[in-house]
């Protein structure tokens, strides 16, 4: 049975999902379960703040960003960089798409667990939100400088001590 409240309504402990990365091939990311199980049953959806699929765990996991521990797995087997537009399942990209015919130009990077978007842009819960994004992960294309890469870095560091706004 669904539970909202539950802590631990959601075994493996870690969660397998496809994604899109460079090229816009798909390859399976790893991260700690932080939803129910069943959370997307009937339909996907993009989660929101207080989204009641989310456990008590999860909820310290996504705030303190430790949910992306396991991703640095998929970092060792050269599917994601650190640095990059954040890697999105292939439903999402289809429609975002619809919406800005240059979104494809997102897969001419590797993915990344933290980037612009993830410092400045909204959390990402709606379409409109999702494309607010776009601007922040068009600056890969161009490339990053070293110190450009680090800043990023180090401003994820500090964003995961104090906390994520949700």
């Amino acid at each position: 049975n669904y539970c909202p409240y539950s802590y631990f309504d959601g075994r493996p402990v870690i969660f397998k999902q496809e994604r899109l990365k460079k090229g816009q091939k798909t390859f399976i990311i790893y991260k700690f379960r932080t939803m129910q199980k069943d959370a997307e049953k009937y339909n996907i959806k993009w989660a929101q703040p207080n989204d009641p699929r989310i456990t008590k765990i999860g909820r310290f996991l996504r705030k303190t960003g430790l949910d992306e521990l396991p991703q640095l797995f998929n970092i060792l087997k050269g599917d994601m960089s650190f640095v990059g537009p954040r890697p999105i399942r292939k439903d999402f990209a289809i429609l975002l798409t619809q919406y800005c015919p240059d979104y494809p130009k997102r897969f001419l990077v590797k993915p990344g667990i933290t980037g612009y978007a993830q410092l400045y842009a909204p959390y990402g819960s709606t379409i409109e939100e999702q494309l607010k994004k776009i601007p922040y992960d068009q600056k890969y294309l161009s490339g990053l400088s070293i110190s450009e890469y680090f800043k990023i870095l180090f401003k994820t560091v500090l964003f995961v001590i104090k906390g994520r706004k949700w």
